[in-house]
């Protein structure tokens, strides 16, 4: 959804480590060849939300914006586009699923550099002779653009301005044998949170979330992958009513299914009862272990993981059948901030088919 503002308004944006940051990570082992490995990750937006969504004044707000935009900039997705790219050079999957694969776009006098955070990422893959195609995408918040007061070489408010889009993104692995894909779909859910913004005469903001899918053809079996991102616990209604529109429609079906994405509900059940919903209709792929996937200092600058839940999943339906599962990315990547590719850990699993699922072309 896209929102535009007035000048004098702001922003409402929508275990343990095993090797040290500089130490080499092993290598995941080698696929056979009938097998397909997959994986998620929320690469996050780059920026704790938290000013803005509590700011209760429109100077607070303003200065939110300028806090929020400083820390994009000192998680730089540059230097963690450079992590995230060697985590899927040694896991090799074939189909990955991204949430928050956000664009921060400024203008005005000093306002600083905009960022496009596909872009970057694509540009570290190819950097390593790694070969993925965007194979579809589901735009979701848009915001702004709003007034950015610092940095800004110019007192006049609104002169520079900051807009933040996110998205989920299905990446496909170019050079997978035996691997098509087809028909690129999106949605976006219906059930969305408001905030309030503390400004006369602006309009609430709508948190838009949605889907992203491919129909995908492995050595001939015929399965739909699809990522998502639901909202947070802080709306668990909202994130519930998500849920069953996420089940009545991408994941809806009698075929094979692989969903992975941020679900956002404590696998355990200690948040909502979301995840046991999903569960009604999926087999998650993660059989042991804790798998802990969330989350990490909004400054990615903690020195071990704290990692807490298991919230990052893959989900399979029909003749998906998880062979191997592990969480990547939970441990530092480098020993200076930004030390964590994303305040997530992604979730990377190997299917296999355990029983025919149509014919074989």
């Amino acid at each position: 959804m896209k929102t535009r503002w007035i000048p004098i308004v702001a922003l409402s944006l929508a275990g343990t480590m095993a090797l040290p940051a500089w130490a080499e990570p092993v290598a995941a082992k080698p696929v056979e060849p009938q097998h397909l490995k997959v994986m998620t990750h929320n690469i996050y937006l780059g920026a704790s939300l938290t000013p803005a969504l509590t700011a209760q004044t429109t100077p607070a707000l303003l200065t939110a914006v300028a806090t929020i935009y400083a820390q994009v900039r000192a998680t730089d997705f540059t230097v963690r586009a450079e992590g995230l790219a060697e985590e899927i050079k040694r896991e090799r999957p074939d189909l990955i699923g991204l949430q928050e694969v956000t664009t921060w776009t400024t203008s005005g006098p000093g306002a600083g550099p905009s960022q496009d955070f596909l872009a970057i990422l694509r540009q570290a893959l190819a950097r390593r002779g790694l070969h993925y195609a965007v194979a579809a995408t589901s735009p979701a918040t848009d915001v702004g653009p709003i007034p950015l007061v610092a940095p800004c070489a110019s007192a006049t408010v609104g002169a520079c301005t900051l807009r933040l889009q996110d998205s989920d993104v299905v990446l496909v692995n170019e050079r997978t044998p035996g691997l098509r894909w087809s028909t690129p779909r999106n949605g976006l859910y219906q059930a969305r949170q408001s905030i309030p913004l503390p400004a006369p005469g602006v309009p609430p903001v709508q948190l838009v979330h949605g889907w992203a899918s491919v129909e995908a053809k492995h050595h001939g079996v015929p399965f739909r992958f699809v990522t998502t991102h639901l909202e947070t616990t802080q709306a668990p209604a909202v994130q519930r009513a998500q849920a069953t529109e996420f089940l009545a429609g991408p994941a809806a079906g009698p075929g094979n299914v692989i969903a992975v994405g941020d679900f956002n509900s404590a696998a355990d059940g200690s948040t909502t009862d979301t995840y046991q919903l999903l569960t009604s209709r999926f087999r998650d792929a993660w059989t042991r272990g804790p798998g802990l996937t969330c989350c990490q200092n909004s400054d990615l600058n903690n020195p071990a993981p704290q990692l807490t839940s298991r919230i990052d999943l893959v989900l399979l339906k029909g003749a998906a059948s998880a062979k191997t599962a592990r969480v990547v990315g939970a441990n530092p990547f480098r020993a200076t901030a930004p030390r964590y590719t994303s305040d997530h850990a992604g979730v990377a699993a190997t299917i296999g088919w355990h029983r025919p699922a149509g014919p074989r072309k």
